[in-house]
């Protein structure tokens, strides 16, 4: 497929998000895009986003490997989400969802958690930035950090970790296993950055110590006390720090902050920002990131775990590109 690769989205820790554009039928798409000799995180992406089909899942266009300033490129093609992030509706919003947003996306959230743990899919790195909006409310994004639950069955690393530490659940900073449960410690905490617009924890100096904290202190993150008392309750089901006990994507499908958020009501409310028109909008761009992700390998101990993550922690350095020129692309032969 030849298709037209305008300015870049963003650059996150492995790899770039680019606006795209087919020559022949117009569509617009997101292509995220890294050397091939180093794309083999990107291509794992590729792997487990070509398997999942769910109108709560950015949908998978495909991928090639073109040649560009004599290097071949690898290319994962995605849906265009046009409407950005949750953090850039926080902004919209003045700083804070209302409530009534906060179920709506909350509900599309856990229906999308529902469908992938259902494939044995741990996504690994829910938060407010790989949730991407669109003219059909919230959908999931970023599976750079997913892996599959029986890794034996895929060829996967059971001890491979990955995640946002800011989001991580108690067994993950502990160094434990990376299961579906600690996907919906994430979608707490991701509440919680909807409802407040601030972190999930504060007063935290850095990535050791927010860690150490997450992982021994025996606390949760503080549940906002201006929310009705459903909303608490559903956040206290995703809070749980002992991962056997936390309520499932399925029970919180059944849990009333859920069954309540009418999701037509919701969008007839314009609730869901409207699409823009044109595709050199600029503001359309400035909204899909690449995961700000810690690739986690384990360690001996815990302890040890821990200080070897605050050493290696560090915030990305977002580039904005105005340069609106394209760039024709063609799938390489070699």
């Amino acid at each position: 497929m030849d298709w037209t690769r305008g300015h870049i989205i963003g650059h996150g820790s492995t790899a770039a998000v680019w606006a795209a554009k087919s020559r022949f039928s117009g569509e617009v798409f997101a292509v995220k895009s890294v050397e091939l000799s180093k794309s083999q995180l990107l291509q794992k992406e590729q792997k487990t986003l070509s398997e999942l089909s769910s109108p709560y899942i950015v949908s998978y266009k495909g991928y090639d490997i073109t040649k560009e300033n004599d290097k071949l490129m690898f290319n994962l093609m995605m849906e265009y989400m046009p409407d950005g992030t949750l953090i850039d509706e926080n902004r919209k919003q003045g700083g804070r969802i209302n409530e009534p947003l906060i179920g709506y996306y909350t509900k599309q959230i856990v229906q999308g958690l529902e469908y992938v743990h259902s494939r044995s899919i741990a996504h690994c790195d829910i938060k407010g930035q790989n949730i991407l909006l669109g003219k059909t409310g919230a959908k999931i994004a970023d599976f750079g950090c997913a892996r599959w639950i029986d890794p034996a069955d895929r060829g996967g690393d059971a001890k491979s970790m990955g995640g946002t530490p800011m989001f991580m659940a108690p067994e993950v900073a502990r160094g434990e296993e990376h299961g579906c449960s600690a996907d919906i410690w994430g979608l707490g905490c991701t509440i919680i950055e909807m409802a407040t617009g601030g972190s999930p924890w504060t007063n935290v100096t850095n990535a050791a110590s927010l860690l150490y904290k997450i992982a021994f202190s025996g606390k949760s993150p503080e549940i906002p006390k201006f929310l009705s008392l459903q909303a608490r309750d559903f956040l206290s089901k995703c809070l749980i720090r002992d991962a056997k006990e936390r309520w499932s994507a399925k029970q919180l499908l059944k849990h009333p902050f859920l069954e309540e958020s009418d999701l037509n009501s919701a969008a007839n409310q314009d609730f869901v920002t409207s699409s823009p028109t044109s595709i050199l909008d600029q503001d359309i761009w400035n909204s899909v990131e690449e995961s700000e992700t810690t690739i986690l390998q384990t360690v001996s101990s815990p302890l040890q775990r821990v200080r070897e993550l605050g050493s290696n922690s560090r915030e990305l350095n977002w580039r904005w590109n105005d340069d609106h020129r394209w760039i024709t692309v063609r799938r390489s032969n070699e």
